[in-house]
């Protein structure tokens, strides 16, 4: 591989996050929200318990920590002498996007200007040149300049000021308080929207343009795109980036590594220990799955243990051809008609919103939320909160929309959303057919796809909660939420 980036051997195929899905907390924490310095024995705990071979560090919304390298290697020292973290292990920064995030873009620079440090601590650590930071993954990514700002900033005003001098004299930054490496840095653009999702092998066609890549990862999102554009919106952009990135790959000869960020719940990826060969299918092309929190710490380790190894060994399958111009018109209208049925369902969301339990002692990056206009100028809370909060009161996301598609529409859904059912099934285990919330065309046309065969536990639960909101008895609101969390095995 080429030299300026490291010797990097291979490229992770399971990626833990710090996204809070979670109902139960890990048992290396006391706290019901995990601190910094809990997310630096969670990355120990990803790499030597679950087999994770890479940990995202979320630089967006907390105080940064800019030592968890050093953290790493000094207080597990005999296990990182065994496993080199930035040959056998990564650790892959999320950065705010400076674009979007204007209050946090500052802290870009600072993050950016901490990997050269991190590098030094890892050579002296192993006395070699590989980087234990060498990727950054950028959010929300809507063009070709805002992925290249980074990589050109890292270059010319991170690594690029060793070779300024100082007062005008011979002396230089490198010489005098020594060399910046890696030269260079890889970035991973994140698409979370349509239009960036479906722009996304244009994007990095002009990315690689003036740039000696051998290989490029691309992050697609899965949980903002499902509450944008609803379930099979979100599972069809997904579909089509896939496609097109393959299509750039084979014509650009640059190998191109696409990351699905899927959660436990079906609205959010659908992806748990007992479900890892049925997504791995859905998604073909992909390359590196996201391991989220429900998946650590709500699934029996064991079956977490396993699942991940089949992740890591699994064979990768091509990509799967899609009439993307098909495809991009029945988003368009099932995205609409999910939509009208989320506006509605708004006030709702958000009274139960504000009952949901914390699990990150930080608040998650801004998101698509921060466009109202997106949502018909309704305020809606973050992606895992919202999906939480309509399984606590018995309406599965995944459910709206359906009613506006047509029989062609469906024919086209099942013939490439290969497990769409067995999705479904899966969601309206959490279904409540007696609420009084749930839209009757959503009651009207779900036995067409499924039968219905809700959990009686979770049935319970939640009309429990729909009493206790008429009521409005808050009291005991939280504590039947995260039971009803327990039952599905993930918070939202």
């Amino acid at each position: 591989m080429n030299e300026k980036y490291g010797k990097h051997l291979k490229i992770p195929r399971t990626m833990s996050t710090q996204h809070p899905d979670n109902v139960h907390t890990p048992f290396f924490t006391e706290n019901i929200e995990l601190t910094g310095e809990d997310e630096v024995k969670e990355a120990y705990y990803v790499y030597s318990h679950l087999g994770c071979t890479e940990q995202m560090w979320d630089c967006e919304g907390k105080e940064v920590d800019n030592y968890v390298v050093k953290k790493l290697l000094s207080r597990y020292e005999n296990y990182f002498r065994e496993h080199h973290l930035g040959r056998d292990f990564f650790l892959t920064l999320r950065v705010p996007n400076p674009d979007i995030e204007r209050t946090e873009a500052k802290i870009l620079l600072e993050t950016l200007g901490s990997i050269p440090r991190s590098y030094d601590v890892a050579h002296l650590f192993y006395g070699d040149d590989h980087a234990p930071i060498f990727e950054v993954i950028l959010p929300m990514t809507t063009s070709f300049a805002s992925i290249d700002n980074i990589y050109q900033y890292y270059c010319d005003f991170v690594v690029g000021q060793q070779y300024k001098r100082l007062g005008g004299r011979d002396l230089t930054i490198a010489e005098w308080i020594g060399p910046f490496h890696p030269d260079k840095i890889r970035v991973i653009p994140l698409f979370e929207d349509k239009e960036g999702m479906l722009a996304a092998d244009k994007i990095l066609r002009r990315y690689f343009q003036d740039k000696d890549l051998d290989y490029q990862r691309v992050f697609l999102a899965r949980s903002d795109p499902a509450v944008n554009y609803g379930q099979i919106g979100a599972v069809l952009l997904n579909k089509i980036a896939l496609w097109r990135l393959h299509l750039l790959s084979e014509e650009t000869g640059v190998p191109v590594f696409p990351i699905i960020g899927a959660g436990s719940a079906p609205f959010r990826g659908n992806l748990r220990p007992d479900t890892v060969k049925r997504v791995t299918d859905e998604y073909a092309g992909a390359y590196t799955f996201t391991i989220q929190s429900a998946f650590k710490y709500d699934a029996h380790l064991e079956d977490a243990v396993a699942a991940i190894r089949y992740l890591e060994e699994r064979e990768i399958s091509q990509a799967r051809e899609i009439n993307d111009v098909y495809a991009i018109q029945l988003i368009e209208r099932y995205a609409a008609g999910y939509q009208k049925q989320i506006q509605t369902l708004a006030p709702l969301i958000n009274r139960v919103a504000s009952h949901i339990p914390g699990r990150r002692k930080r608040k998650l990056h801004v998101g698509l939320f921060g466009y109202s206009r997106n949502m018909g100028g309704v305020s809606l809370p973050r992606a895992i909160t919202m999906t939480a909060a309509l399984y606590s009161i018995g309406i599965p996301p995944e459910i709206l929309g359906l009613q506006v598609l047509t029989d062609r529409d469906r024919d086209f859904i099942m013939e490439h959303y290969r497990y769409i059912v067995d999705d479904l099934t899966d969601a309206c285990r959490y279904l409540n057919p007696e609420s009084s919330f749930l839209p009757d065309e959503i009651k009207k046309i779900l036995p067409d796809w499924i039968d219905i065969d809700p959990n009686p536990e979770h049935m319970v639960l939640s009309s429990q909660i729909e009493k206790a909101i008429d009521a409005c008895q808050i009291e005991s609101l939280q504590d039947m939420i995260i039971r009803a969390g327990a039952v599905r095995k993930f918070l939202g």
